[in-house]
């Protein structure tokens, strides 16, 4: 008898979210099926599949130790986060080549079922940086007498999930800066920064509200301008490794000598960056705003703003709510209030699929993994709030009680 060939062997998922990605969060039940497609009967001794979670970094230095002697220090860490194995044919032995307890797997398409659940406790989400990466998948292996074994492995996306809204997210972020230029003997007038957003959360696809005024006394032409930056940082050994990546940026026009301006809300908008991680112990993933003046010949006058990139976006009656907290915390005319606030756009709507596959190609030094490496929102699988309503739901409600509610100020 001639034994059969195997032609095809995968794993895929069944997915939840209508885009067929498989994206999963801390306690979620993962389901799917390892396919084995054979042109004749083969004998098997097991199929096994191990599920597995980790962040991992790693980075080199190079170390001198006297003149002509040099030598190179490895930093590594690694924090598991998952590790689940099944047996789904056969039995847990199959290091020996014996024909008993062989299973026969006829020709055709094949398909074996699995599930297993994610802890409950908190996960790192999905990522991959410069010097470390956080990764899931599942791997399947196909052991067969007298035969090396046949492995394949796919992975899957979990993002921990980032609500911004809350209160802490929700506040407004500000600063105030000034600087005086000195040249020799002389002494330049000073520039001045003042810089508002209205919070500190955000989803990608939403843009950010620039509310500064500076403010040019010195006698050289400045440039005001503004920049989203993401901070990658590992740990390893007790040491640091930090990138820090321009993520957007824009400008505003050239100040001469006495000038001022004014941005009253001057949109920056987020691309389709990876959400914040700031729980993982070897990886932390940050973002800040960076309102700065470019100063010709000095030290730039820069503010940071903290931001945190969530995954659940504003619901719109929180729209509402921090918009009106921020007009009447800061007192200024051009903070004022859309008649009907919108949440903001889902993740869909924001990136196109070409995109999104450019974002997640593999790179050379991964072989055999087809799941996306790069931890970019697929899409998001909470369903937002019905939208704001200006209808009283409370048509009975007194009317002069109802004026006075307006004219009170919610932030104070």
């Amino acid at each position: 008898m001639v034994l059969g060939k195997v032609k095809s062997f995968i794993v895929t998922y069944d997915c939840l979210n209508d885009s067929n990605v498989p994206v999963f969060s801390s306690g979620d039940s993962i389901s799917g099926r390892v396919i084995i497609e054979v042109t004749g009967e083969i004998r098997v001794k097991s199929l096994k599949i191990h599920a597995k979670g980790f962040a991992k970094v790693r980075w080199t230095e190079s170390r001198n130790s006297g003149s002509n002697t040099a030598y190179t220090q490895n930093y590594t860490e690694e924090v598991e986060y998952l590790n689940h194995r099944d047996i789904l044919i056969g039995h847990e032995r199959d290091d020996d080549n014996s024909e008993e307890g062989l299973t026969t797997i006829h020709s055709g398409r094949h398909e074996y079922a699995f599930s297993f659940e994610l802890p409950q406790t908190p996960l790192a989400t999905s990522f991959e940086g410069k010097h470390g990466s956080v990764r899931y998948w599942v791997k399947a292996e196909l052991h067969r007498p007298w035969l090396l074994p046949m492995k394949t492995k796919k992975e899957f996306t979990v993002f921990e999930h980032i609500d911004i809204n809350t209160p802490l997210l929700l506040s407004p972020q500000a600063g105030t800066k000034e600087k005086t230029l000195c040249c020799w003997f002389c002494t330049s007038g000073p520039i001045s920064l003042s810089a508002k957003i209205e919070r500190k959360g955000y989803t990608p696809g939403e843009s950010i509200q620039i509310f500064a005024e500076i403010e040019n006394c010195s006698s050289r032409m400045v440039v005001p301008k503004a920049a989203i930056y993401q901070t990658q940082t590992f740990f390893a050994k007790g040491k640091m490794k930090e990138i820090k990546q321009l993520v957007a940026n824009i400008r505003g026009e050239s100040l001469s000598s006495g000038k001022t301006e004014t941005w009253n809300g001057k949109m920056l908008k987020i691309p389709p960056v990876s959400p914040s991680i700031l729980d993982c112990s070897i990886i932390r993933v940050e973002y800040s705003l960076m309102v700065y003046v470019d100063i010709p010949g000095a030290m730039n006058l820069s503010l940071n703003l903290p931001l945190v990139v969530g995954t659940i976006p504003l619901h719109p009656f929180g729209s509402r709510t921090s918009s009106v907290s921020s007009q009447c915390s800061m007192t200024m005319s051009w903070l004022g209030l859309p008649e009907r606030p919108e949440a903001p756009p889902a993740y869909a709507e924001v990136v196109t699929e070409e995109q999104r596959q450019g974002c997640l190609e593999v790179s050379s030094g991964r072989e055999n993994f087809d799941g996306p490496l790069f931890a970019y929102i697929q899409e998001f699988r909470f369903r937002p709030p019905p939208p704001y309503s200006e209808i009283d739901p409370n048509p009975d409600q007194d009317p002069s009680t109802a004026e006075q509610r307006l004219d009170t100020c919610p932030s104070r």
